[in-house]
């Protein structure tokens, strides 16, 4: 099986959008293709965000979201690694390893000096792909959210 991994661009946005809205899906969220559809077309239309596609057959199958950021600490730029979503079927074949290794060589060629991600605590497939690929756990800080009500 030959995989291609690519930046997606304005032509992809349907079939990213399937994929974001699974991937939205197994965190819980409702179903809502119509706007995880804009979601995306506005972040590659926007140039607000960087997605790598899994392409076999000219088909997707998985896609990894960045977004640039600042490190205040460290003095220098880093990417947050936001999304990652293979298809179920495609899982465990090393799709989303390729993404990752396809984040990283972005970052490296843009002077990005850290990725960072999150993921659910009771996602242990995605911990140990992270570590696998030398991600640390952080163990120093908590994350917090605030949602904003209006």
């Amino acid at each position: 099986m030959h995989i291609e991994i690519i930046k997606a661009e304005k032509k992809h946005v349907k079939e990213i959008s399937i994929l974001f809205d699974l991937y939205r899906q197994f965190y819980k969220y409702k179903k809502n293709i119509k706007n995880s559809e804009n979601y995306i077309n506005n972040r590659i239309t926007n140039n607000e965000s960087v997605i790598f596609i899994a392409l076999y057959k000219m088909k997707v199958f998985g896609f990894i979201q960045l977004y640039e950021n600042f490190d205040s600490l460290n003095l220098n730029k880093k990417l947050i690694l936001n999304d990652l979503y293979v298809l179920s079927k495609y899982r465990k074949i090393g799709i989303a390893r390729k993404l990752m290794n396809k984040s990283k060589d972005f970052a490296i060629n843009n002077n990005f000096k850290r990725i960072e991600l999150s993921t659910a605590i009771d996602n242990s497939n995605a911990q140990k792909l992270y570590e696998s690929l030398d991600y640390i756990r952080d163990k120093e800080y908590y994350n917090y959210d605030l949602k904003i009500k209006k």
